[in-house]
């Protein structure tokens, strides 16, 4: 994918965090200034890789010398010992480098292979969405890691898509109050789709009756709860899509799939999601002076 500015800036401040004001003093003191070196990121585990453009935009920010022979893309299934990465330049260059990249990888690393891990329990029943619970500032690079393991990404933030929950309802929660804002917001933003959150039936039953709405929120409701509304919605022959929330994981996953719910949204692809062990080996040129 293509580095839009906002990661470019927080690629800059990782690095800013790491370097500080003085720099990788470790390496400017211990690693001979003129040396070069042959470094190669491998996988030490199997998963599904993700940020890999942008662990290479981290090595030639430290130094453009930096040669880069990418092995494995993202979204790419590894095993463990494949490499990912052959990165050739100035010693210094590739040690300072090394741990920013690492984080970055490991991390998004993590949230595919999470992503993979559910989209194989769902297997095509449902489409897997991620949410807005999302570690501050790497959002869209967590959203792009969802995708890299096979998900579908859901509304970006709050200004892309409207979505009614419980909360909003406390505030306005009559059906032709409802009403009326979805035709004020559609008067200005007629492209913005709407989804309405839900916990029973019988606010399904309403909000199915309701022009302007393209999603319902199923939100935690059983397995018999979610296959009753996916029956009301056909036979009310709504072409409103059914998203099924609350209470899923790898255990629940395949049966609430199996519901015929159209969308599944999992917050924990992004919240829960472990590290993938990844490292970065070395090897010194002697032959470079």
């Amino acid at each position: 994918m293509a580095l839009s500015q906002s990661v470019h800036a927080l690629i800059h401040l990782a690095l800013a965090e790491d370097l500080g004001n003085a720099g990788d003093l470790t390496s400017a003191y211990f690693v001979p200034e003129d040396q070069c070196a042959t470094a190669v990121i491998v996988a030490r585990e199997a998963c599904v890789l993700a940020g890999v453009e942008v662990a290479v935009e981290v090595f030639e920010k430290i130094d453009s010398r930096c040669e880069i022979a990418v092995a494995a893309s993202d979204g790419s299934d590894v095993e463990a010992g494949d490499r990912v990465l052959t990165i050739k330049g100035p010693t210094r260059a590739l040690l300072t480098a090394e741990r920013t990249a690492l984080n970055f990888m490991q991390r998004l690393s993590g949230v595919a292979t999470t992503t993979h891990e559910f989209v194989k329990r769902v297997d095509g029943r449902a489409k897997l969405l991620d949410t807005r619970k999302t570690t501050p500032g790497f959002r869209e690079l967590e959203k792009a890691a969802v995708a890299a393991g096979g998900g579908t990404n859901h509304r970006i933030g709050l200004y892309d898509a409207v979505m009614v929950k419980d909360n909003h309802l406390l505030a306005e929660n009559s059906i032709a109050a409802i009403k009326r804002s979805i035709d004020a917001l559609h008067a200005e933003h007629p492209d913005i789709s709407v989804e309405l959150e839900t916990d029973t039936l019988d606010q399904v039953r309403d909000f199915l009756g309701l022009d302007g709405v393209k999603f319902i929120l199923l939100d935690n409701m059983s397995t018999d709860q979610l296959r009753e509304a996916v029956a009301m919605r056909d036979a009310a022959g709504s072409p409103i899509l059914l998203e099924a929330s609350g209470g899923v994981n790898l255990d629940t996953v395949a049966d609430i799939a199996a519901t015929g719910v159209d969308f599944i949204s999992v917050g924990a692809l992004t919240h829960s999601a472990g590290t993938i062990d990844l490292a970065m080996e070395l090897e010194i040129d002697t032959d470079a002076s």
